[in-house]
Formats: C-alpha cells, structure tokens, sequence
C-alpha cells in the first residue's frame, strides 16, 4: 500500500520527520535562499575576487616608476620631416631610427643584465625585504632567464617612430631603487651607442686604410721592380738611349751621304787610283760598318733597344697606375674621414630619471575589476556548458 506525503506537522512527526528540521527549512530568509542558489558562483567567481582585492589593497606593496626619455642621433645631412625632427636638424644632427631599435633590443638582452647585476646588483634590489612574497623575486640566485623575464616585467622600453623619442620606465620597490635602475640602464644605452659608433667608424676607416695600404705596396713593388731592371739592364732611361742612339745613326748617315758625294764628284775628273778616291772609298767603308754596328746593336742581342724599350714602358706604366691608385687611396681615406665624423652617433637625454614620490603599481583597482570580468565570464561560459549537457541528457 503506498504511502501520501504528510501534509500537517503532526503528520510530519508520524512519518519520522523532526518537526524543528521542517520548521527551519520554512524559516529560511528570502536572502539566504538567493544566496544559496548563486553558491558556487559566490565560491567561484566572488570570493577569488574578495580575495585578490584583500591582497592586493592590504598586503601587496607598491612599486614606484622612474621614467627617463632619450633621443639617439647622428650627423645631420638631409632636412628632417617632423618639427622635432627639424629642431633636431637645426643643431647639425639627425635622427637615428635603426640605432633607437638597437637600443632598445640591446636594453632587453642578456648583455645589459649581466651588466645590471654586475654594476647595482639587480637581484637585491628586486628582493627588498618590504616586497610582498607575490611581487618580489623568488630567488637569490636566480637563472639568467627566469631574471630577464622578470625585469623584462619590471621594465618597459618604447620607441616613438614619429619623434623618435625612447621612452624608459623602471620600477622597484623603492623609490631611489627605481631611479637607480633607469640611471643605469641609460649610462648602458650610451655606451651602447658609442660602441655602435666606434665599430662603424673603425670599419669605415679599416677599409679605406687597407686600400691605402695595398697601393703603397703597389707602389714600392713596381718601383722595386724598375730599379732592379735598370740595374739589370745598365740603363736609366732607354727612350732617352734610343732617341741619342738614333741621332748618332742620323749623323753618322749624313756623313755617309757626304762622302758619297764627295767621292762622286771627285772621280769625275780625277783618276781611280788617286789617293784622295782611296781615302774617300776607305771613309765611307768605315762609316757604313759603323752604322750597320749600330744598328745592329739597338735591334740585336740582349740589349736590344725595342726590347728595353717594350719592358721600360710596362714597368714605367705600371709605375704610373700604382701612383694614380696611391693618389686616389688617400682621396678615399679622408673621404672616409669625413664619412665616419658624418656616422658618428649620440644619445641625448631629453628627460632624466626621476625620483618617484606615489607607488603606480600595482593598479590594485584594474587589476580586482579583471579578475572578476574574466572569472564571471569563464564562469558563465562553464554555466552554458554545464545547463546544455543537462538539457540533452534529459
């Protein structure tokens, strides 16, 4: 026989139901049942979010920001396009985009921590003892990149393209911390950039200097090479030779061609064996003996004349291009002078670091009204999921 439901208390108290356990059920307030029903979004998304502005109101501790501003410019050559950049240019400089980008790479890496850490001791200044356990760095002696992330949380390095402008922010939890930080960081940047323009002017100079080099030694070579032939040959100028060579040919030919005439003119009234047609018959066999021995030497044998003629020319040529390279290696040279002055670069502090009076962060308030946008929609989310795997098992 099935049983109906008690519907009074003292039918309730025949059924095996405390009457006090019922009663309370219908006392309940009308809050405490609301309250009740939105538990878990109360457990889930209300407390977290109680929780995180109770520490970070009550506990957490404030971190001041020193800010500094730097500009990285070089020589001026064309005019610049914006007001700064007009300003900048008045001055004989111009801005430097690529270098601002460098700095800023540079400022982030391993290089410009180890030297953080070498210079202020980074690590003790990110582990105050007033830091709260969540803000401050968890470890003495931290991995180089569990450091960099973190500073890289604690320090932000941004380029305006437009004025190109760099703009610095540091935090730490003190304020003369924080300065000292970005002090640092902006001493780093300058020698950053020195380095950058010594390393581009020694390269401009190493290249104009190793041509420079090659032509002296172009030019020792080839006068070396000129020298010893001259030595070799026992000849200082043989365009000089030639031109005496063939003036001697020239005259001892006109000498023939005299002798001839006379001779000539003679043998038409004298007679053969006249010792005057002896004397001239015996002149003008010496003369061409002498000149075919002249001949003979300026075009025959190792003295030839167009042979030293042919190499005196190439190595006087040659002479001439390493004099010319020479001449237009030290063009170069100051050229590159000029140009590596040009290259040279700067970092002007336009805003200096400064000493925080007010701890920024933590932005407790934007930071609270995050947690609780996202755990509410992470929450409603799961609600979905939750009420539409309950509708299809039904």
């Amino acid at each position: 026989m099935k049983l109906s439901p008690p519907t009074r208390a003292s039918d309730a108290g025949l059924a095996g139901i405390p009457p006090s356990a019922s009663a309370g059920r219908r006392r309940r307030s009308p809050l405490v049942r609301a309250l009740w029903r939105r538990r878990f979004y109360l457990l889930l998304v209300v407390l977290p979010t109680l929780l995180t502005a109770a520490y970070l109101y009550l506990f957490a501790t404030g971190q001041y920001v020193s800010e500094a501003r730097f500009l990285v410019r070089g020589r001026q050559e064309n005019g610049a396009a914006t007001a700064l950049g007009q300003m900048i240019g008045a001055a004989g400089f111009k801005q430097s985009g690529e270098e601002s980008l460098a700095v800023r790479d540079y400022l982030h890496s391993h290089d410009a921590l180890y030297a953080l850490e070498r210079n202020i001791e980074l690590t003790g200044l990110y582990r105050r003892p007033e830091a709260d356990p969540l803000a401050r760095l968890w470890f003495a002696d931290p991995p180089i990149e569990f450091l960099e992330l973190y500073h890289s949380s604690m320090t932000t390095v941004k380029n305006d393209s437009t004025s190109g402008i760099t703009t610095l922010r540091s935090r730490g939890f003190r304020p003369e911390d924080a300065k000292l930080i970005a002090e640092e960081q902006l001493r780093l940047a300058e020698a950053f950039v020195n380095q950058l323009s010594a390393r581009a002017r020694e390269e401009t100079l190493r290249v104009a200097n190793e041509e420079l080099q090659r032509a002296e030694r172009r030019v020792l070579e080839s006068q070396a090479a000129l020298t010893a032939w001259r030595q070799r040959e026992q000849a200082v100028d043989p365009t000089r030779s030639a031109a005496i060579g063939l003036e001697g040919l020239g005259s001892l030919e006109g000498l023939l061609t005299a002798a001839r005439a006379e001779l000539q003119e003679k043998s038409a009234f004298m007679r053969p064996d006249n010792p005057a047609i002896n004397n001239l018959k015996n002149r003008i066999s010496s003369l061409q003996s002498e000149i075919a021995a002249q001949r003979q030497r300026m075009t025959q044998g190792s003295a030839a004349l167009p042979g030293q003629l042919a190499t005196y020319e190439r190595l006087q040529l040659e002479r001439e291009f390493a004099d010319k390279q020479l001449a237009s290696a030290t063009a170069s040279l100051e050229t590159a002078r000029l140009d590596a002055q040009r290259q040279q670069l700067f970092l002007s502090r336009v805003v200096e670091p400064n000493l925080a009076e007010y701890p920024l962060y933590p932005r407790a308030s934007l930071i609270v009204l995050s947690v609780f946008v996202v755990l509410s929609a992470l929450y409603g989310i799961g609600w979905m999921l939750v009420a539409g795997i309950r509708e299809h098992a039904l």
